[in-house]
């Protein structure tokens, strides 16, 4: 159904608060041993692994965790074996869907090795970019929030499908400012951009994070993409829904 923000009771040009779904995490599971190999010897890549080293000996007492033993230089079986150490520690934390400093680092920097090279791209659906220009051109600002880092959002905008868009956004927020299932992080970013949250539009494929930026009195509207998990009947007929950006129709179009 079309959402008409003309009647959706702003005050103001309406904030749009976007939520960016990543979908590069098989690429960290898929390339993992092959970056630590290629960037084994380099400084930023042996901080990674000590920081994912000291991770995992805070985990030890967890199910599953992987240790990963101190490296002696000894030899390339050695070597394999450490670095193997590493791969399993990634997969389970991911198996695990953690957000710990560790992982959110190294898959940072694998990204952004990937996107550098050429080899992936941020996918961006065809209706967004012009959809966020009009936007922007009637007086809206965007804002992206996503569960991955700022410096993750950047690349994935910077090396896209439809090149550099960037500018098209006017900051960014990612779970430091809180969980995307909790209202108070919505209360936040309100804070943070000095916005009342009544004048923010929250986009985002995800009922939870809707219900918790409801709870902070933020308009929504839940976004069907291919791909995305399916909704209930309930959410179906409680949500506002789009399935292209082009269905919110602006105040000077309505």
């Amino acid at each position: 159904k079309q959402v008409s923000l003309d009647s959706a009771g702003f005050k103001e040009p309406p904030v749009f608060l976007v939520c960016c779904q990543e979908t590069l995490f098989p690429y960290i599971k898929n390339n993992v041993k092959e970056y630590l190999r290629a960037h084994w010897e380099e400084e930023e890549c042996q901080r990674d692994v000590g920081l994912l080293r000291k991770q995992a000996q805070e985990d030890s007492n967890l199910d599953g965790a992987v240790l990963i033993p101190l490296e002696s230089r000894s030899g390339e079986e050695e070597l394999e074996r450490v670095i193997q150490a590493v791969v399993d520690n990634v997969h389970w934390q991911m198996s695990l869907d953690r957000k710990t400093t560790a992982l959110k680092q190294l898959q940072g920097h694998m990204w952004r090795a990937a996107y550098t090279t050429g080899h992936i791209k941020g996918e961006i659906f065809e209706d967004v970019v012009p959809a966020i220009r009009k936007w922007r051109e009637a007086g809206m600002k965007v804002y992206i929030y996503s569960s991955g880092s700022i410096e993750a959002q950047k690349l994935l905008f910077g090396y896209s499908t439809e090149g550099d868009i960037l500018e098209l956004f006017d900051g960014h927020f990612d779970t430091k400012i809180g969980a995307k299932v909790e209202s108070e992080s919505y209360r936040r970013i309100a804070a943070s951009i000095g916005c009342a949250t009544n004048n923010i539009l929250f986009l985002t494929d995800v009922p939870r994070e809707a219900n918790a930026a409801e709870e902070a009195d933020t308009h929504v509207a839940v976004v069907i993409r291919p791909g995305n998990a399916g909704l209930t009947d309930d959410e179906k007929s409680y949500y506002s829904l789009i399935s292209s950006f082009t269905e919110l129709l602006l105040p000077s179009s309505t």
